[in-house]
């Protein structure tokens, strides 16, 4: 067997991993992003402002938000619960060190002090939680798809042949779960949106990009010979052309029916997608061709998979959209966000229990169909992921109140009348420091981001035989793959550069 057969089979007929570890290993970028910023309030606090280059700044953000979650999926996946736990401890004791160092309500109870910190004002141009789940999806996804090639990456986080939830399954519903939440029709008020066709048209000019890298990629993986995964999406379909047509498709329906409510169409899509698989041949035909051998004669049969789980991609889509449209609303004090984290929870433990049970009476989770189960776990999945970066992000806005002054970029900027500090202190957050962010420079060109770790897995590839490389070999190509991929949209980011062809 040949090198590409090899690399193919290894990474088919996975059955994926539990619920459990894909929700801790989640929580290790958010609660490495708390730990990075509690701990850049604790040490300004006593020496004051990271007068440093842009460079100790990417090292330090590339080390304190990156490298945890390489480790976390490679050689230290089998200790995969430690991580959060030593996370959530370390936090712990950095937030009870700044609350006796605290400057601000210095002589207020705990109580007290979170009661005045209900109405605190804060302000931003972005909704900080949400860059930061967009963001880490992004670079979580970065990471497994050239570590999966590799022997260290744990078969049971790579992507399901039929049945079963596995880590990169979640990356792609996750990623277009992310492109939703910030979609023009999540961001549209009705006062201004007179039109609904407008955002269709918005949508038709943006996406010519996603094609145009849908055929690019085909085409080099053909001309290249490339290990494929054939059942992933088909012969010649890739997931730039589903996020594309899922973009498309899904603005011509919110083009029709209000978007306030598309939680109502969403669930009617999925349903009556879930409907045609159970009554139908449509399943058997994603599973086993036409002539149910598994051939792939003509282009529908040869891209069966990509094709068919459009309709699931469009429904985890148009449930994106109802909930960016509720996360987006402008709230400017923080028992009002807090007040919005509780339903988001609410609703999250509804849905997980409404995933059990389709788990066991309708049919389990397949990414290969985008079942209506799949769609379920990606939408409760997603948000319990925003729902812990929110609760990450409120504990260090916290830490800000508390001592004023503190510069952490990423998180929201509390409004000056909030504190009751002495005359004097500087409360404003420098545009030059809080601009050294690696957050920030993922999130301003998070489509190049994702362009770049193709084109360098595919590199990667190339040049490495993935299959023979040892675990210490395989984690320095996977930091320095990172690290190239961090350090190209960071450079491009200190410099205000936004890469954009539409």
């Amino acid at each position: 067997m040949n090198e590409k057969l090899l690399k193919e089979s290894f990474i088919s007929n996975l059955n994926g991993t539990s619920i459990s570890e894909i929700t801790a290993g989640l929580s290790i970028s958010s609660l490495c992003f708390l730990f990075r910023g509690l701990l850049l309030v604790l040490y300004q606090e006593k020496y004051g402002p990271l007068n440093y280059s842009w460079k100790f700044h990417l090292s330090l953000d590339y080390f304190l938000l990156v490298f945890p979650l390489i480790l976390s999926c490679t050689v230290f996946s089998d200790f995969l619960y430690i991580f959060p736990l030593s996370y959530t401890a370390a936090c712990t004791l950095l937030f009870y060190i700044i609350y006796k160092r605290r400057t601000n309500c210095v002589k207020g109870q705990f109580i007290c002090i979170l009661k005045s910190f209900l109405n605190v004002h804060v302000e931003g141009e972005t909704i900080p939680p949400v860059t930061n789940l967009r963001v880490f999806l992004n670079i979580l996804t970065a990471i497994s798809i050239l570590a999966v090639d590799f022997p260290v990456f744990p078969r049971r986080y790579a992507k399901t042949e039929t049945y079963g939830t596995g880590v990169m399954d979640l990356g792609v519903g996750g990623f277009i779960f992310a492109n939703a939440i910030v979609s023009p029709e999540a961001k549209a008020r009705e006062a201004v949106t007179l039109n609904r066709f407008s955002n269709l048209k918005k949508q038709l000019v943006s996406v010519w990009p996603l094609f145009i890298l849908g055929f690019g990629r085909l085409i080099s993986v053909k001309a290249a010979d490339y290990h494929e995964h054939v059942s992933e999406y088909g012969v010649h379909w890739n997931f730039f052309f589903t996020l594309a047509i899922v973009r498309v498709l899904a603005s011509f329906l919110l083009a029709v029916f209000p978007a306030k409510n598309s939680w109502v169409l969403a669930a009617t899509f999925v349903f009556l997608y879930q409907l045609a698989l159970e009554t139908t041949g449509l399943k058997d035909f994603v599973f086993y061709g036409s002539d149910g051998k598994g051939t792939r004669v003509g282009f529908f049969n040869a891209n069966r998979e990509g094709i068919v789980s459009v309709t699931g991609y469009v429904a985890i889509y148009v449930a994106g959209v109802q909930v960016g449209i509720y996360v987006l609303k402008k709230r400017a004090v923080l028992k009002d966000w807090i007040s919005a984290l509780w339903n988001l929870m609410i609703i999250v433990l509804l849905l997980f229990a409404i995933f059990h049970l389709f788990q066991i009476y309708i049919e389990p989770v397949s990414r290969r169909l985008a079942n209506v189960t799949f769609f379920i776990w990606i939408i409760a999945q997603c948000l319990s992921f925003l729902c812990l970066i929110f609760v990450c992000d409120l504990i260090m806005v916290l830490a800000k109140y508390l001592v004023p002054g503190s510069r952490i970029p990423g998180t929201w900027v509390i409004c000056k009348s909030s504190f009751s500090t002495k005359k004097g202190t500087k409360l404003k957050e420098g545009k030059k420091e809080s601009s050294f962010c690696l957050i920030q420079a993922v999130s301003r060109n998070q489509l190049l981001f994702f362009l770049l770790s193709n084109i360098l897995t595919g590199l990667v590839n190339m040049m490495v035989n993935t299959m023979t490389t040892t675990s210490f070999l395989s984690l320095l190509v996977l930091v320095l793959y990172m690290f190239c991929t961090c350090l190209i949209v960071y450079f491009l980011h200190i410099n205000s550069v936004t890469v954009k062809w539409w």
